[in-house]
């Protein structure tokens, strides 16, 4: 399968604190790559390298490589605002602005410069189709989308994602805060997605991993354990911490 992204080497500092250490690891294109490991292991400090989240505050520093088509996008000459319109990003909580449901999702369209209206309604109702949430919310458009439920604020939120047309989607714990049916459609929606777009999560929960990644990768303080094929990290792990963690011994 091809790479669509590769972490070389990547360090990373918060200040003087170094959070992540030398993490090589390949990011295959139209899958689901998931990120384990205990709390305050790195995996979100990585996640948020992919979009650059980290430039938002003072003295973070990189040192190593993300490549994407042969191109360091950690380097000084990246767009960065292009770069997070390629990478979306969803959170643990929902994150719907103080607007519609139809604003939500035209929101990074506009930001595009996308004016036409009827360019707009097509795509809005296009992205809210792929995230499986345009049944629920085609008669409450204009509606405020505080009021839908949190599973359908969270599928809003990958709408808006998807609206700007992303090559990548990262997913920060993004149905722990979830009831276990929206969850559910969650995943099945991201198992949808990966057809389109690839993915990098960030999950605790082991069988989630072991139901929705097609690879995974252990961390421990800020360096990678073990990266592998999912079926492989769950039933055949080369590293004992990779067996003990996934197994519940450890962690």
């Amino acid at each position: 399968m091809e790479d669509l992204l590769e972490v070389k080497n990547l360090s990373f500092f918060y200040g003087a604190d170094q959070a992540l250490k030398d993490v090589t690891l390949p990011i295959r294109k139209n899958s689901i790559t998931s990120l384990i490991g205990p709390s305050g292991c790195g995996k979100t400090t990585l996640l948020r390298c992919f979009n650059r989240m980290h430039d938002l505050y003072p003295k973070n520093r990189y040192a190593g490589e993300i490549l994407m088509a042969g191109r360091n996008i950690l380097s000084d000459g990246v767009d960065v605002l292009k770069l997070r319109n390629a990478m979306g990003m969803v959170f643990q909580k929902p994150t719907p602005f103080p607007m519609s449901v139809f604003d939500n999702v035209a929101y990074g369209l506009r930001l595009k410069s996308v004016r036409n209206m009827s360019a707009l309604r097509e795509k809005v109702e296009k992205a809210l189709r792929q995230a499986a949430v345009w049944d629920e919310v085609k008669d409450r458009l204009h509606r405020n989308a505080a009021g839908l439920s949190g599973g359908q604020q969270q599928r809003l939120v990958i709408a808006r994602t998807l609206a700007v047309e992303p090559k990548v989607i990262l997913f920060d714990e993004s149905t722990s805060a979830l009831d276990p049916i929206s969850a559910k459609k969650i995943e099945e929606l991201m198992a949808e997605l990966k057809k389109e777009v690839t993915i990098v999560a960030v999950t605790h929960n082991m069988q989630q991993a072991a139901r929705i990644s097609d690879y995974t990768a252990l961390m421990y303080l800020g360096s990678l354990v073990e990266f592998d094929e999912t079926g492989v990290i769950f039933t055949k792990p080369k590293h004992k911490m990779t067996e003990d963690y996934v197994t519940g011994r450890f962690g």
